[in-house]
């Protein structure tokens, strides 16, 4: 990170001694730059499952399409559940440890540009009402679409 500060004087960080964390769960449309996000304290397969009720929910009329990365709590029973009670909704994973893929994480980056990066917030929770604030209010353009040629295709299959 870098930060300004007046020469001679280093920024001082503060830090909360508590463990306390926010995570969030993001989905980005590719259509429309739209995100559908799902704030929880931790991450595993039932705020995941969670989550994925959220996108169903969210589109309740499509097929859905969800390029996944292989992060460990977007498996187990309650992900499982989820995906075999709901056959329109169909998960293509990406590689491991291939972020550059995955759309989402330009979400996550403007976000954090946006919110986080040299912004200070005493307590976590503004912080945390801030970030999912940008999420939902955002639209995040994204080429991948374009750029695989989708958009030329897309209405043969409409």
């Amino acid at each position: 990170m870098r930060v300004w500060a007046l020469t001679g004087q280093t920024p001082r960080v503060w830090s909360d001694p508590n463990r306390k964390k926010v995570c969030f769960y993001g989905s980005l449309n590719l259509l429309n730059g739209r995100v559908t996000v799902t704030r929880t304290e931790t991450m595993n397969s039932t705020t995941t499952a969670q989550h994925l009720e959220a996108v169903l929910a969210s589109y309740p009329d499509n097929s859905l399409l969800l390029l996944w990365d292989r992060a460990s709590w977007h498996g187990g029973a309650p992900v499982q559940e989820v995906l075999a009670s709901n056959p329109r909704l169909e998960v293509l994973k990406l590689p491991v440890a291939a972020p550059d893929l995955n759309p989402q994480e330009q979400v996550w980056k403007a976000t954090r540009r946006a919110v986080s990066h040299n912004h200070q917030f005493v307590k976590l929770p503004a912080l945390a009402d801030e970030f999912e604030t940008h999420l939902t209010q955002t639209t995040f353009p994204t080429s991948m679409l374009e750029f695989h040629g989708y958009l030329a295709l897309r209405p043969m299959f409409i």
